[in-house]
C-alpha cells in the first residue's frame, strides 16, 4: 500500500513512491558531492598557498641573500619599509630585522633558549615599550650572507618577537650602509669596525 497526499501547490494528489531513490542514485550523488567538496577544497588549498608565499616574499624579499666578491650585500625594503633578512647565529638560521635604533643585537629569549645560549649577567633593558628584564649573551657568530663578525655581544629579552632578531648598532656600526631608493646597500669596513 503506497501513502498518498496532497501537495499545496498544484492540489494533486502524490504517491510517496515517487520520492523514493534507489540506493545507487544515492550514491553516486554523494560520491559526486564528496568530489565537488574535495575540488574546492584543493583550489582553496592553492589560493592559501599562492597567498602565503606572495605575503612571506612581501615582509621578507630577503630570504635568499647573494654576496659580490667584495663582501657587499644588497636589501631590499619589505612593504612595511623595513629591511628584514634570513641570516644565521651560530650556525643557526634566523631572521633579522636591521634596527639602528637597538644598541646591540637583542634576541628572544625563546630563541635564546633554542640557540642553547648560555645566559650572562642580568640587565634592564629600556625599550621603546618602556623597561624590561633581560640578560647578556656571547654569540659565536652572526652572519648576514657573506658578513660575518665574531664574539658578538647580544641582549636577551622576553619582550621579543620570538620570530625576529633585531640586528643592532653593535653589528652594524662595522658596515658601511648605503640607501638607494628602496636597496640597502652594506659593505664590510676595510678594517672591520669604526
Amino acid at each position: 500500500m503506497k501513502d498518498e497526499f496532497v501537495t499545496k501547490k498544484t492540489g494533486r494528489s502524490v504517491h510517496n513512491s515517487a520520492f523514493i531513490i534507489p540506493h545507487s542514485a544515492l550514491s553516486r550523488a554523494s560520491g559526486g558531492a564528496v568530489m565537488l567538496v574535495i575540488g574546492w577544497l584543493i583550489i582553496i588549498g592553492i589560493v592559501f598557498w599562492v597567498y602565503h608565499g606572495w605575503s612571506e616574499r612581501q615582509s621578507n624579499p630577503n630570504r635568499v641573500l647573494v654576496s659580490a666578491p667584495t663582501g657587499e650585500v644588497v636589501l631590499q625594503r619589505n612593504r612595511a619599509g623595513q629591511y628584514v633578512a634570513d641570516g644565521e647565529i651560530n650556525g643557526e638560521r634566523v631572521t633579522f630585522l636591521l634596527d639602528t635604533g637597538a644598541t646591540q643585537v637583542a634576541l628572544s629569549t625563546p630563541l635564546a633558549r633554542a640557540l642553547r645560549l648560555k645566559p650572562g649577567p642580568s640587565v634592564t633593558l629600556q625599550t621603546a615599550a618602556g623597561p624590561a628584564r633581560g640578560y647578556t649573551v656571547r654569540l659565536d657568530s652572526v652572519r648576514l650572507a657573506g658578513i660575518e663578525m665574531r664574539n658578538v655581544g647580544a641582549l636577551v629579552s622576553d619582550g621579543m618577537d620570538p620570530g625576529l632578531v633585531l640586528l643592532g648598532m653593535n653589528f652594524l656600526k662595522r658596515l658601511e650602509m648605503v640607501q638607494r631608493g628602496d636597496q640597502l646597500v652594506l659593505r664590510p669596513m676595510p678594517d672591520g669596525s669604526r
